[in-house]
Protein backbone atom coordinates (compact mmCIF):
# COMPACT_ATOMS: atom_id res chain seq x y z
CA UNK A 1 0.00 0.00 0.00
CA UNK A 2 0.98 3.53 -0.79
CA UNK A 3 -1.10 5.19 2.29
CA UNK A 4 -0.11 4.99 5.93
CA UNK A 5 -1.70 6.25 8.93
CA UNK A 6 0.78 8.90 9.00
CA UNK A 7 -0.38 10.33 5.88
CA UNK A 8 -3.70 11.32 7.34
CA UNK A 9 -4.23 14.12 10.44
CA UNK A 10 -3.28 13.08 13.81
CA UNK A 11 -6.20 11.48 15.69
CA UNK A 12 -7.76 10.30 12.26
CA UNK A 13 -9.86 7.50 13.37
CA UNK A 14 -9.54 3.93 11.55
CA UNK A 15 -11.64 1.41 12.34
CA UNK A 16 -13.66 -2.23 10.43
CA UNK A 17 -17.20 -2.60 10.94
CA UNK A 18 -19.87 -5.50 11.06
CA UNK A 19 -23.84 -5.76 11.57
CA UNK A 20 -25.30 -7.67 13.97
CA UNK A 21 -27.65 -9.91 11.75
CA UNK A 22 -24.82 -10.39 9.40
CA UNK A 23 -22.13 -11.98 12.18
CA UNK A 24 -24.11 -13.05 15.87
CA UNK A 25 -25.47 -15.66 14.83
CA UNK A 26 -29.76 -15.24 15.04
CA UNK A 27 -30.64 -18.39 16.19
CA UNK A 28 -28.65 -18.10 19.88
CA UNK A 29 -28.69 -15.79 23.29
CA UNK A 30 -32.76 -15.32 22.63
CA UNK A 31 -33.18 -13.38 20.01
CA UNK A 32 -36.89 -13.16 18.50
CA UNK A 33 -37.45 -13.93 14.70
CA UNK A 34 -36.67 -10.45 12.24
CA UNK A 35 -38.08 -9.97 8.89
CA UNK A 36 -35.36 -10.94 7.34
CA UNK A 37 -35.22 -14.79 8.96
CA UNK A 38 -38.68 -15.06 6.81
CA UNK A 39 -37.49 -13.08 4.08
CA UNK A 40 -34.72 -15.84 3.79
CA UNK A 41 -37.20 -18.79 4.45
CA UNK A 42 -39.20 -17.75 1.42
CA UNK A 43 -37.80 -19.04 -1.75
CA UNK A 44 -35.99 -17.31 -4.45
CA UNK A 45 -34.94 -14.52 -1.45
CA UNK A 46 -31.93 -15.00 -0.88
CA UNK A 47 -28.57 -16.89 -3.08
CA UNK A 48 -29.13 -20.97 -1.90
CA UNK A 49 -31.94 -20.17 0.82
CA UNK A 50 -29.29 -18.92 3.03
CA UNK A 51 -29.66 -16.94 6.14
CA UNK A 52 -28.60 -15.21 9.25
CA UNK A 53 -29.31 -18.42 12.14
CA UNK A 54 -25.50 -19.20 12.58
CA UNK A 55 -24.00 -16.60 10.69
CA UNK A 56 -20.32 -16.29 11.79
CA UNK A 57 -21.23 -17.32 15.21
CA UNK A 58 -19.95 -14.27 16.81
CA UNK A 59 -22.47 -14.74 19.90
CA UNK A 60 -19.67 -16.90 20.97
CA UNK A 61 -16.40 -15.83 19.43
CA UNK A 62 -16.70 -12.17 19.87
CA UNK A 63 -13.44 -12.53 22.26
CA UNK A 64 -11.69 -13.45 18.97
CA UNK A 65 -12.80 -11.07 17.25
CA UNK A 66 -12.10 -8.37 19.07
CA UNK A 67 -8.66 -9.35 19.43
CA UNK A 68 -8.70 -9.22 15.58
CA UNK A 69 -9.67 -5.73 15.41
CA UNK A 70 -7.01 -4.72 17.90
CA UNK A 71 -4.59 -6.58 16.08
CA UNK A 72 -4.79 -5.32 12.97
CA UNK A 73 -4.38 -2.18 14.37
CA UNK A 74 -7.34 -0.46 14.21
CA UNK A 75 -8.98 2.55 16.60
CA UNK A 76 -12.52 1.80 16.54
CA UNK A 77 -14.93 -1.07 16.03
CA UNK A 78 -17.66 0.08 14.33
CA UNK A 79 -21.09 -2.96 15.61
CA UNK A 80 -24.64 -2.83 15.45
CA UNK A 81 -26.99 -4.16 18.21
CA UNK A 82 -30.10 -6.29 16.87
CA UNK A 83 -33.11 -5.11 17.58
CA UNK A 84 -34.91 -8.20 18.00
CA UNK A 85 -32.26 -9.58 19.89
CA UNK A 86 -32.41 -7.07 22.89
CA UNK A 87 -36.46 -6.61 22.40
CA UNK A 88 -37.78 -10.14 20.36
CA UNK A 89 -41.03 -8.90 20.46
CA UNK A 90 -40.21 -5.35 19.26
CA UNK A 91 -41.91 -4.13 21.98
CA UNK A 92 -42.19 -4.37 25.63
CA UNK A 93 -39.61 -6.59 28.42
CA UNK A 94 -35.86 -6.61 27.28
CA UNK A 95 -34.18 -9.92 26.55
CA UNK A 96 -31.92 -9.92 29.18
CA UNK A 97 -29.57 -11.80 28.20
CA UNK A 98 -29.25 -9.46 25.14
CA UNK A 99 -28.33 -6.44 27.19
CA UNK A 100 -25.79 -8.66 28.91
CA UNK A 101 -24.52 -9.73 25.56
CA UNK A 102 -24.18 -6.23 24.30
CA UNK A 103 -22.49 -5.09 28.06
CA UNK A 104 -19.87 -7.72 27.68
CA UNK A 105 -18.91 -6.44 24.02
CA UNK A 106 -18.79 -2.93 24.78
CA UNK A 107 -16.60 -3.67 27.70
CA UNK A 108 -14.26 -5.72 25.83
CA UNK A 109 -13.92 -3.51 23.10
CA UNK A 110 -12.93 -0.87 26.03
CA UNK A 111 -10.30 -3.47 27.62
CA UNK A 112 -8.87 -3.77 23.79
CA UNK A 113 -8.63 0.02 23.70
CA UNK A 114 -11.28 0.39 20.73
CA UNK A 115 -13.50 3.15 20.54
CA UNK A 116 -17.37 1.22 20.49
CA UNK A 117 -18.98 2.78 17.43
CA UNK A 118 -22.26 2.03 17.79
CA UNK A 119 -25.41 1.66 15.65
CA UNK A 120 -28.56 1.27 17.01
CA UNK A 121 -30.54 0.07 13.14
CA UNK A 122 -28.98 -2.19 10.54
CA UNK A 123 -32.00 -4.14 9.03
CA UNK A 124 -32.95 -6.57 11.51
CA UNK A 125 -36.89 -5.09 12.39
CA UNK A 126 -38.82 -7.65 14.34
CA UNK A 127 -41.08 -9.78 12.64
CA UNK A 128 -44.33 -8.58 15.73
CA UNK A 129 -43.58 -5.43 14.27
CA UNK A 130 -43.39 -6.54 10.60
CA UNK A 131 -46.95 -8.03 11.16
CA UNK A 132 -48.31 -4.35 12.36
CA UNK A 133 -46.74 -3.11 8.67
CA UNK A 134 -43.35 -2.58 9.80
CA UNK A 135 -41.66 0.67 8.36
CA UNK A 136 -45.09 1.58 6.80
CA UNK A 137 -46.64 1.58 10.24
CA UNK A 138 -47.08 5.51 11.53
CA UNK A 139 -46.55 4.15 14.97
CA UNK A 140 -42.72 2.78 13.84
CA UNK A 141 -41.08 6.07 15.26
CA UNK A 142 -42.23 5.68 18.35
CA UNK A 143 -41.42 1.64 18.60
CA UNK A 144 -38.12 2.64 17.48
CA UNK A 145 -37.53 5.22 20.01
CA UNK A 146 -38.17 3.10 22.72
CA UNK A 147 -35.71 0.12 21.70
CA UNK A 148 -33.18 2.68 21.45
CA UNK A 149 -33.65 4.54 24.59
CA UNK A 150 -33.55 0.37 26.03
CA UNK A 151 -30.16 -0.68 24.47
CA UNK A 152 -28.46 2.47 25.03
CA UNK A 153 -29.91 3.44 28.52
CA UNK A 154 -27.70 0.04 28.91
CA UNK A 155 -24.16 0.84 26.96
CA UNK A 156 -24.94 4.40 25.80
CA UNK A 157 -22.88 5.68 28.50
CA UNK A 158 -19.48 3.77 27.31
CA UNK A 159 -19.94 4.31 23.28
CA UNK A 160 -18.12 6.57 21.34
CA UNK A 161 -20.65 7.86 19.29
CA UNK A 162 -23.97 6.30 18.19
CA UNK A 163 -25.83 6.54 14.93
CA UNK A 164 -29.51 5.92 14.72
CA UNK A 165 -30.03 3.93 11.37
CA UNK A 166 -28.24 2.64 8.69
CA UNK A 167 -28.62 3.01 5.35
CA UNK A 168 -31.94 4.28 5.41
CA UNK A 169 -31.93 4.59 1.34
CA UNK A 170 -32.03 0.41 1.56
CA UNK A 171 -34.23 0.04 4.65
CA UNK A 172 -37.05 2.51 2.46
CA UNK A 173 -36.20 2.31 -0.85
CA UNK A 174 -34.35 -0.56 -2.18
CA UNK A 175 -36.59 -3.03 0.47
CA UNK A 176 -40.73 -1.39 -0.39
CA UNK A 177 -40.18 -0.23 -3.89
CA UNK A 178 -37.50 -2.68 -5.65
CA UNK A 179 -38.03 -5.29 -3.16
CA UNK A 180 -34.78 -6.68 -3.35
CA UNK A 181 -34.69 -6.62 0.75
CA UNK A 182 -36.93 -7.62 3.62
CA UNK A 183 -39.45 -7.36 3.42
CA UNK A 184 -39.35 -7.71 -0.33
CA UNK A 185 -42.26 -5.58 -1.60
CA UNK A 186 -42.21 -3.63 -4.63
CA UNK A 187 -45.21 -0.78 -4.19
CA UNK A 188 -44.71 3.32 -4.15
CA UNK A 189 -47.20 4.26 -1.01
CA UNK A 190 -45.26 1.97 1.12
CA UNK A 191 -41.66 2.95 -0.47
CA UNK A 192 -43.00 6.46 0.66
CA UNK A 193 -44.12 6.15 3.67
CA UNK A 194 -41.20 3.84 4.60
CA UNK A 195 -39.16 6.50 3.12
CA UNK A 196 -40.79 9.39 5.81
CA UNK A 197 -41.41 7.22 8.55
CA UNK A 198 -37.26 5.92 8.73
CA UNK A 199 -36.47 9.71 8.71
CA UNK A 200 -38.86 10.16 11.92
CA UNK A 201 -37.54 6.86 13.57
CA UNK A 202 -34.17 8.67 13.74
CA UNK A 203 -35.40 11.95 14.40
CA UNK A 204 -37.40 10.35 17.49
CA UNK A 205 -33.98 8.28 18.23
CA UNK A 206 -32.45 11.69 18.52
CA UNK A 207 -34.55 12.90 20.90
CA UNK A 208 -34.86 10.04 23.63
CA UNK A 209 -30.74 9.72 23.26
CA UNK A 210 -30.36 13.65 24.05
CA UNK A 211 -33.04 12.94 26.78
CA UNK A 212 -30.51 10.65 28.11
CA UNK A 213 -27.49 12.97 28.12
CA UNK A 214 -25.85 11.32 25.38
CA UNK A 215 -23.85 13.12 22.83
CA UNK A 216 -21.98 12.75 19.83
CA UNK A 217 -25.27 11.44 17.54
CA UNK A 218 -25.30 11.00 14.15
CA UNK A 219 -27.00 8.73 11.23
CA UNK A 220 -25.11 7.01 8.22
CA UNK A 221 -26.39 7.04 5.27
CA UNK A 222 -25.35 5.31 1.86
CA UNK A 223 -24.77 7.26 -1.39
CA UNK A 224 -24.49 6.32 -5.20
CA UNK A 225 -23.19 9.46 -7.17
CA UNK A 226 -25.79 9.30 -9.94
CA UNK A 227 -23.64 10.26 -13.53
CA UNK A 228 -25.60 10.09 -16.78
CA UNK A 229 -24.97 7.38 -19.21
CA UNK A 230 -25.14 9.90 -22.17
CA UNK A 231 -26.15 13.91 -22.43
CA UNK A 232 -29.40 13.64 -23.64
CA UNK A 233 -31.99 15.29 -21.92
CA UNK A 234 -33.88 12.08 -21.11
CA UNK A 235 -30.84 10.49 -19.32
CA UNK A 236 -30.19 13.72 -17.55
CA UNK A 237 -33.67 13.46 -16.68
CA UNK A 238 -33.77 10.40 -15.27
CA UNK A 239 -29.96 10.69 -13.57
CA UNK A 240 -31.59 13.87 -11.99
CA UNK A 241 -34.30 11.28 -10.23
CA UNK A 242 -32.06 9.00 -9.21
CA UNK A 243 -29.88 11.76 -7.20
CA UNK A 244 -32.61 12.90 -5.58
CA UNK A 245 -33.98 9.45 -4.61
CA UNK A 246 -30.95 7.60 -3.71
CA UNK A 247 -29.10 10.54 -2.58
CA UNK A 248 -30.89 13.84 -2.11
CA UNK A 249 -33.88 12.50 -0.13
CA UNK A 250 -32.54 11.92 3.11
CA UNK A 251 -29.43 14.29 3.70
CA UNK A 252 -31.70 17.11 2.29
CA UNK A 253 -34.08 16.27 4.76
CA UNK A 254 -31.78 16.22 7.65
CA UNK A 255 -29.83 19.02 6.40
CA UNK A 256 -32.17 21.84 5.43
CA UNK A 257 -35.53 20.21 6.07
CA UNK A 258 -36.98 19.62 2.96
CA UNK A 259 -37.12 16.79 0.09
CA UNK A 260 -36.10 17.24 -3.32
CA UNK A 261 -38.77 18.33 -5.98
CA UNK A 262 -37.75 15.80 -8.14
CA UNK A 263 -38.79 13.01 -6.11
CA UNK A 264 -41.56 14.71 -5.06
CA UNK A 265 -43.01 14.70 -8.06
CA UNK A 266 -43.83 10.61 -7.96
CA UNK A 267 -43.63 10.30 -4.07
CA UNK A 268 -45.85 13.14 -2.95
CA UNK A 269 -49.59 11.67 -3.28
CA UNK A 270 -48.18 8.31 -1.53
CA UNK A 271 -46.83 10.30 1.67
CA UNK A 272 -48.44 10.20 4.64
CA UNK A 273 -50.49 13.10 5.46
CA UNK A 274 -48.85 16.14 7.25
CA UNK A 275 -45.76 14.78 6.34
CA UNK A 276 -44.80 18.43 5.57
CA UNK A 277 -45.09 19.24 9.60
CA UNK A 278 -42.56 16.48 10.66
CA UNK A 279 -39.42 17.96 8.57
CA UNK A 280 -38.80 20.54 11.72
CA UNK A 281 -38.08 17.32 13.96
CA UNK A 282 -35.88 15.54 11.34
CA UNK A 283 -33.95 18.33 10.82
CA UNK A 284 -32.85 18.66 14.08
CA UNK A 285 -29.25 18.80 14.49
CA UNK A 286 -26.42 16.25 14.52
CA UNK A 287 -23.15 15.73 15.61
CA UNK A 288 -21.60 14.11 12.61
CA UNK A 289 -22.25 11.95 9.36
CA UNK A 290 -21.63 8.47 8.51
CA UNK A 291 -20.88 7.94 4.78
CA UNK A 292 -21.11 4.31 2.91
CA UNK A 293 -19.94 4.32 -0.26
CA UNK A 294 -19.23 1.51 -2.74
CA UNK A 295 -19.48 2.18 -6.10
CA UNK A 296 -21.04 5.27 -8.56
CA UNK A 297 -23.94 4.85 -10.96
CA UNK A 298 -24.41 4.87 -14.68
CA UNK A 299 -28.16 6.17 -15.17
CA UNK A 300 -30.29 5.73 -17.92
CA UNK A 301 -33.84 6.66 -18.95
CA UNK A 302 -35.41 3.62 -18.40
CA UNK A 303 -39.54 2.44 -19.26
CA UNK A 304 -42.88 2.31 -17.38
CA UNK A 305 -44.39 4.52 -14.95
CA UNK A 306 -42.08 7.02 -12.54
CA UNK A 307 -39.58 6.83 -11.65
CA UNK A 308 -38.39 5.90 -15.32
CA UNK A 309 -34.78 4.77 -14.04
CA UNK A 310 -32.75 2.08 -15.83
CA UNK A 311 -28.75 1.23 -14.95
CA UNK A 312 -26.82 1.47 -17.96
CA UNK A 313 -23.45 -0.41 -18.07
CA UNK A 314 -20.35 0.50 -16.04
CA UNK A 315 -16.73 0.25 -17.97
CA UNK A 316 -14.60 -0.02 -15.57
CA UNK A 317 -13.19 -3.38 -13.83
CA UNK A 318 -16.05 -4.39 -11.32
CA UNK A 319 -15.99 -6.30 -7.75
CA UNK A 320 -17.75 -9.67 -6.96
CA UNK A 321 -20.67 -7.48 -6.25
CA UNK A 322 -21.09 -6.59 -9.93
CA UNK A 323 -20.10 -2.64 -8.62
CA UNK A 324 -17.57 -0.71 -10.60
CA UNK A 325 -14.55 0.54 -8.80
CA UNK A 326 -14.60 4.15 -9.15
CA UNK A 327 -12.51 5.15 -6.00
CA UNK A 328 -12.71 9.16 -7.27
CA UNK A 329 -16.55 8.71 -6.87
CA UNK A 330 -15.73 9.13 -2.86
CA UNK A 331 -13.68 12.11 -3.36
CA UNK A 332 -16.23 13.39 -5.18
CA UNK A 333 -19.03 12.72 -2.69
CA UNK A 334 -17.43 13.99 0.39
CA UNK A 335 -16.29 17.32 -1.35
CA UNK A 336 -20.14 17.43 -2.80
CA UNK A 337 -21.50 16.87 0.91
CA UNK A 338 -19.10 19.60 2.56
CA UNK A 339 -19.84 22.23 0.04
CA UNK A 340 -23.99 21.66 -0.34
CA UNK A 341 -25.48 20.21 2.57
CA UNK A 342 -23.23 19.55 5.89
CA UNK A 343 -20.45 22.24 5.38
CA UNK A 344 -17.68 21.84 8.22
CA UNK A 345 -19.88 18.81 10.23
CA UNK A 346 -17.90 15.91 10.86
CA UNK A 347 -17.74 13.35 8.49
CA UNK A 348 -16.72 9.72 8.41
CA UNK A 349 -16.95 7.13 5.69
CA UNK A 350 -18.43 4.14 7.87
CA UNK A 351 -18.10 1.51 5.14
CA UNK A 352 -15.93 1.15 2.34
CA UNK A 353 -14.98 -2.66 0.72
CA UNK A 354 -14.91 -4.78 -1.89
CA UNK A 355 -16.55 -8.05 -1.81
CA UNK A 356 -14.30 -10.66 -3.49
CA UNK A 357 -14.02 -14.95 -4.65
CA UNK A 358 -11.72 -15.35 -1.73
CA UNK A 359 -10.40 -18.73 -1.81
CA UNK A 360 -7.68 -20.34 1.08
CA UNK A 361 -4.96 -22.09 -0.89
CA UNK A 362 -2.25 -23.32 1.56
CA UNK A 363 -3.62 -21.72 4.92
CA UNK A 364 -3.50 -18.28 3.60
CA UNK A 365 -6.05 -16.00 1.53
CA UNK A 366 -4.31 -13.41 -0.96
CA UNK A 367 -6.40 -10.94 -2.13
CA UNK A 368 -4.38 -8.17 -4.32
CA UNK A 369 -7.40 -6.98 -5.45
CA UNK A 370 -8.78 -6.14 -2.39
CA UNK A 371 -5.40 -4.33 -1.12
CA UNK A 372 -5.56 -2.42 -4.30
CA UNK A 373 -9.03 -1.29 -3.62
CA UNK A 374 -8.26 -0.07 -0.12
CA UNK A 375 -5.17 2.17 -1.38
CA UNK A 376 -7.23 3.81 -3.83
CA UNK A 377 -10.36 4.92 -1.52
CA UNK A 378 -7.82 5.38 1.27
CA UNK A 379 -5.92 7.86 -1.33
CA UNK A 380 -9.84 9.32 -2.71
CA UNK A 381 -10.65 10.18 1.25
CA UNK A 382 -7.31 11.71 1.46
CA UNK A 383 -8.05 14.04 -1.44
CA UNK A 384 -10.98 14.97 -0.03
CA UNK A 385 -9.15 16.19 3.26
CA UNK A 386 -7.10 18.31 1.27
CA UNK A 387 -9.93 19.69 -0.23
CA UNK A 388 -11.30 20.82 2.72
CA UNK A 389 -13.74 18.14 3.81
CA UNK A 390 -14.13 17.81 7.50
CA UNK A 391 -13.00 14.30 7.32
CA UNK A 392 -12.40 12.48 10.33
CA UNK A 393 -12.53 8.53 10.21
CA UNK A 394 -12.39 5.66 7.45
CA UNK A 395 -14.43 2.45 8.54
CA UNK A 396 -13.56 -0.53 6.04
CA UNK A 397 -16.43 -3.33 5.45
CA UNK A 398 -15.86 -5.30 6.71
CA UNK A 399 -13.95 -7.19 9.52
CA UNK A 400 -15.58 -10.55 8.60
CA UNK A 401 -16.92 -12.57 5.46
CA UNK A 402 -20.09 -12.70 6.53
CA UNK A 403 -24.47 -13.15 5.59
CA UNK A 404 -24.25 -10.85 3.21
CA UNK A 405 -28.35 -10.39 2.82
CA UNK A 406 -29.99 -11.58 -0.28
CA UNK A 407 -26.46 -12.82 -1.86
CA UNK A 408 -26.15 -15.46 1.61
CA UNK A 409 -22.43 -16.05 2.33
CA UNK A 410 -21.23 -16.27 -1.39
CA UNK A 411 -19.80 -12.79 -1.32
CA UNK A 412 -16.78 -11.97 0.69
CA UNK A 413 -16.42 -8.89 2.34
CA UNK A 414 -13.75 -9.08 4.92
CA UNK A 415 -10.63 -8.97 5.94
CA UNK A 416 -11.05 -12.01 8.07
CA UNK A 417 -11.72 -15.38 5.83
CA UNK A 418 -14.35 -16.92 7.85
CA UNK A 419 -14.88 -20.73 7.12
CA UNK A 420 -18.99 -21.00 7.13
CA UNK A 421 -18.61 -24.77 8.18
CA UNK A 422 -16.05 -24.22 11.02
CA UNK A 423 -16.38 -20.82 11.70
CA UNK A 424 -12.19 -20.79 11.30
CA UNK A 425 -11.06 -17.26 10.66
CA UNK A 426 -8.32 -16.55 8.64
CA UNK A 427 -6.56 -12.99 8.06
CA UNK A 428 -6.06 -12.26 4.14
CA UNK A 429 -3.39 -10.60 2.78
CA UNK A 430 -5.24 -7.51 2.66
CA UNK A 431 -5.83 -7.35 6.68
CA UNK A 432 -1.93 -7.98 6.86
CA UNK A 433 -1.10 -5.05 4.24
CA UNK A 434 -3.25 -2.60 6.43
CA UNK A 435 -2.46 -3.41 9.76
CA UNK A 436 1.29 -2.35 8.40
CA UNK A 437 0.02 0.38 6.89
CA UNK A 438 -1.53 1.18 9.98
CA UNK A 439 1.21 0.87 11.86
CA UNK A 440 0.82 -2.17 13.92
Amino acid sequence: MRIFRSSFPEGFVFGAATAAYQIEGASFGGAGSCHWDTFAATPGNVLRAEDGARACDHYHRWPEDLDLVRDGGFDAYRFSTSWARVMPEGRGAPNQEALDFYDRLVDGMLERGLKPYHTLYHWDLPSALADLGGWTNADSPKWFGDYAEVISGRIGDRVASTATINEPWCVAWLSHFLGHHAPGLRDIRAAARAMHHILLAHAEAMERLRGLGLGNLGIVLNFTPAEPASDTPADLAATARQDAIANRWFIEAIAKGSYPEEALEGMAPHLPEGWQDDLGRISAPIDWLGVNYYTRGLIQQGEGPWPQISDAEGRRAKTQMGWEIYPEGLSGLLQRLSREFVGDLPLYVTENGMAWNDRIENGACFDPERIDYIDRHLSAALAALDCGANLKGFFYWSLLDNFEWAFGYERRFGLIHVDFDTFARTPKASYHELRSALGK
